[in-house]
């Protein structure tokens, strides 16, 4: 029998990974979002994830067997990131209930479930690094656990299994997406070759000089593949990173090379992005038309403040991977080279010079 995805917020840097490792294995795909773009063997599902009626308008003709939610939405407080993207998790799962067609459910969340929500991140009493699934959820309010929560019950009523995925920061090409520290950084360095201006670490010293380790969106994609095919992996979390581990300090001068620049020592005083970039619309539109780029709009490429959260960060951050290894997920992928190949695909795609 062909199985079937459904892939929620298909367009994002992890949606459209999962859903490129789905076609290349032969699945038949639905790519649902609000906006989703017509690709070959993919079947486009225009929805609002807020709104249970276009949902259910949207997915009535569908009765996938597995699927894949990649998607959250930021909002202005952590009590409406919990109402809005648990709501999203419920909608989805309670459209597709008449079909009664799903038998596995992959959920992606983050390593905020460790760190705590944006308003709390890296504050309190963490537990010790590095990062074990077993390690319960902290006592705090957070999305994660909302989303969770959704997925649990659905899966008891409804009689499917379920995973939860865990990644560090995810690197991968998704124009718009709000969560996007390579394009970021390819980006500010191509800022910083052409104007001359000093390629800056904007983080803390504790993450220029601690390990830390991150998570390629294909790394991913096939973790999720791994546990929706493996009955071992049904109804547990997992952690999923590269496999490696790095400090900043050395990984700065590998990006360094990569654009032809000097890396800048460590800086004095802060220099977050979000102050570095502040008024480099003007400088990139005349990048753009130098160079023949295809995105004019800074802001649909960056997200200084996402970078400037995960790189300012006062503690180490470190994932153990041991969970998903004992039970045969052997995926690797060297951390320098996944940003590399993500700068290679900006260049191919004419996103940066």
């Amino acid at each position: 029998m062909t199985q079937t995805a459904l892939v929620v917020g298909a367009s994002g840097i992890v949606g459209s990974a999962i859903t490129q490792l789905l076609l290349d294995n032969h699945w038949q795909v639905a790519a649902l979002s609000r906006t989703p773009t017509a690709a070959p063997g993919i079947i486009p599902v225009a929805a609002d994830l807020q709104d249970p009626a276009s949902l259910q308008a949207a997915l009535a003709d569908l009765k996938p067997t597995h699927v894949f939610i990649t998607t959250w939405s930021r909002q202005a407080s952590e009590a409406e990131n919990i109402r809005v993207n648990g709501a999203m998790v419920r909608n989805v799962l309670a459209a597709l209930r008449p079909a009664g067609s799903v038998q596995h459910v992959a959920l992606v969340t983050g390593l905020k479930h460790y760190l705590g929500p944006f308003e709390s991140y890296g504050k309190g009493s963490l537990p010790q690094t590095p990062f074990r699934e077993e390690q319960g959820r902290l006592d705090v309010e957070n999305f994660y656990y909302a989303q969770e929560d959704e997925l649990f019950a659905a899966a008891e009523r409804d009689g499917f299994t379920w995973s939860v995925h865990r990644p560090h920061t995810v690197t991968g090409v998704a124009v718009g997406n709000a969560m996007n520290m390579a394009t970021t950084l390819a980006v500010y360095a191509s800022i910083c070759k052409q104007s001359g201006r000093p390629f800056v670490f904007p983080g803390s010293r504790v993450q220029w000089q601690s390990l830390t380790d991150m998570t390629d969106a294909r790394q991913l994609a096939q973790q999720q593949l791994w546990a929706a095919t493996t009955p071992e992996a049904a109804n547990q979390a997992f952690n999923i990173t590269n496999g490696d581990v790095f400090r900043w300090q050395w990984m700065w001068g590998r990006i360094a090379k990569y654009f032809g620049l000097t890396p800048a020592p460590f800086p004095e005083s802060p220099a977050p992005l979000e102050a570095q970039m502040a008024d480099d619309q003007v400088l990139w539109s005349q990048i753009v038309a130098e160079h023949g780029l295809k995105e004019a709009d800074i802001s649909r490429l960056v997200s200084p403040w996402h970078t400037d959260a995960d790189l300012g960060r006062p503690i180490e951050v470190v994932t153990d991977m041991t969970k998903s290894r004992l039970l045969g997920f052997s995926a690797y992928q060297a951390s320098d080279r996944a940003f590399f190949e993500v700068f290679d695909q900006l260049r191919e795609a004419r996103l940066i010079p």
